[in-house]
């Protein structure tokens, strides 16, 4: 598996990290637009000035925001390919971290899904979101070819929107009912495009 390079990073200076630990966690539970700058502000324990300077605005903490999530989800490919470089066992380790994840991590919906339905007209928030989705699923394709499966398009599309109706549906339904439904559906799918 060869995923995208990560964005360079640098580390950032505490202030920077709490408005984006702070922001991280109210643009999750409670939603962007219903989050003002001054609760992220009084929540991380800076000034409005240091906020303005580390991020220029609400928009560059929202982007901030999502190339963290961005930053994990690739983070669960890497995870997967430091495990094993056999592609079969590579989309089983996928599989079981998006399982996890919808488990642990993400239990109220796709921050993706969330932001889009929040920022409805082109922009940079949906051009993240976008080029975040076209990785995701040009990955799982290179994965389904590496591992040898017909259609591999057809399989990288079936285990996105999977994934995304995974993640709504735990948040809905809950994770202990959706997780292990998820993982068996896109084990499936893989197991159907097996030659």
């Amino acid at each position: 598996m060869s995923p995208t390079p990560a964005r360079t990073t640098t580390r950032p200076s505490p202030a920077r990290q709490r408005l984006l630990d702070a922001a991280t966690a109210l643009f999750y539970a409670e939603g962007i637009h219903a989050v003002g700058v001054d609760r992220i502000i009084d929540e991380a324990g800076v000034t409005r000035a240091t906020m303005y300077k580390q991020f220029e605005g609400k928009e560059g903490l929202v982007l901030a925001y999502l190339e963290g999530e961005d930053a994990g989800l690739r983070g669960l490919f890497a995870q997967a390919a430091d495990a094993s470089d056999d592609p079969e066992v590579l989309l089983d380790l996928v599989v079981a971290g998006i399982e996890q994840d919808i488990r642990e991590h993400h239990t109220r919906g796709c921050p993706f899904i969330n932001a889009a339905a929040e920022y409805p007209r082109e922009g940079p928030v949906r051009s993240l979101i976008s080029d975040h989705r076209d990785w995701f699923r040009a990955t799982l394709e290179q994965l389904a070819t590496a591992a040898g499966l017909d259609q591999p398009a057809d399989v990288a599309a079936s285990l996105v929107l999977l994934r995304d109706a995974a993640l709504v549906g735990g948040y809905l339904d809950g994770e202990d009912r959706v997780a292990p439904a998820f993982a068996r559906t896109a084990r499936g799918v893989i197991a159907a495009h097996r030659p």
